[in-house]
C-alpha cells in the first residue's frame, strides 16, 4: 500500500505523533484531515500548514464521533484511510486518586471506545473507496504494562485485541486493518517529563511506520518494540520489571 493520493483522517492530529504524521502525509499528495480537542492547537496547525483540514471534537463523547463521521462522509466522501491515533493517559495511583473513576471513564472512552466507534461508523465510507484502510495506533505496553498507567495499558491492550479481531472479520473484504505499535516517543504527550535516552523522535517513528505499511505489513512494531515483544514472550516477568525500572 502506497500512502500517496489518499484522503486520510487522523485523530489526535494536533500534536505529537498525529501531527508528525499529518505533516509527512500532506507532502505526499494526500488530503489530510485531523481532529483534536484543543482549538488553539488546531489553529496553530492550520496557520503553519493551511492545506491540513482541521476539526475540533472530543472523541470521549459518542455524539462528537458521530458528528465527525457525518462531516467527513458529507464533505470528503473519498476518505479511504482512518488513523485512530488519539489517546490520553493519567499517570496516577489507582488506590490514592480520588478522581480515579472519572479519569478511567475518560481514558477508556477516548483510547478504546472511540476507535471502536469510528471504525464502525467509517466502514460504509471506507468500503466505497479504493485502498480502504483502518490504522489503529497502540504501544509496546500491550506486551507488559507500566505500573503508573493503570488504565492506559488496559485500553491499548484492548485496542490491540480488537484490531486483531477486526482484521480477521474483514479479511474477505477490501478493507485493510493495520496496527502500529510505538515505543517511547519524545512528544508533548509526556508533559515535559524527562525521558530515557532510548526515546525516539516523532519523525523517526512516523518514517518507520510509513515504510513498513508501504511494504505491506499489517502489524508494525516500531523501533525497540520488536525486541521488547520477543523479551515479553520469552521472559515476561523480566519485561515487566524492565518497563517499570524507572517508576
Amino acid at each position: 500500500m502506497i500512502l500517496r493520493n489518499n484522503t486520510i483522517l487522523i485523530t489526535g492530529g494536533s500534536s505529537g505523533i498525529g501531527l508528525a504524521l499529518a505533516k509527512k502525509l500532506i507532502h505526499q499528495n494526500n488530503t489530510v484531515i485531523i481532529c483534536g480537542r484543543s482549538e488553539k492547537k488546531l489553529e496553530r496547525v492550520k496557520t503553519a500548514y493551511p492545506d491540513i483540514i482541521t476539526y475540533s471534537c472530543d472523541l470521549s463523547r459518542q455524539q462528537d464521533c458521530e458528528s465527525l463521521a457525518h462531516k467527513v462522509a458529507s464533505i470528503y466522501p473519498r476518505c479511504n484511510i482512518i488513523i485512530n491515533n488519539a489517546a490520553l493517559v493519567h499517570n496516577t495511583s489507582f488506590m490514592d486518586d480520588p478522581n480515579m473513576i472519572d479519569k478511567a471513564i475518560t481514558e477508556i472512552n477516548t483510547n478504546l471506545i472511540a476507535p471502536i466507534t469510528l471504525s464502525k461508523l467509517f466502514l460504509p465510507i471506507l468500503a466505497q473507496n479504493n485502498k480502504a484502510t483502518i490504522i489503529n495506533i497502540t504501544t509496546g505496553l500491550v506486551y507488559a504494562p507500566k505500573a503508573s498507567y493503570p488504565i492506559y495499558n488496559a485500553t491499548k491492550a484492548g485496542l490491540h485485541s480488537f484490531t486483531q479481531t477486526l482484521r480477521l472479520q474483514l479479511k474477505n473484504t477490501p478493507i485493510n486493518v493495520i496496527e502500529v505499535l510505538f515505543p517511547l516517543v519524545d512528544t508533548p504527550w509526556h508533559k515535559g517529563a524527562k525521558l530515557p535516552s532510548f526515546a525516539i523522535q516523532p519523525n523517526q517513528a512516523v518514517s518507520e511506520m510509513i515504510q513498513a505499511i508501504e511494504k505491506g505489513k499489517t502489524e508494525v512494531k516500531v523501533g525497540k518494540v520488536k525486541l521488547f515483544y520477543l523479551i515479553s514472550r520469552l521472559f515476561p516477568s523480566f519485561a515487566i520489571k524492565k518497563i517499570n525500572a524507572n517508576n
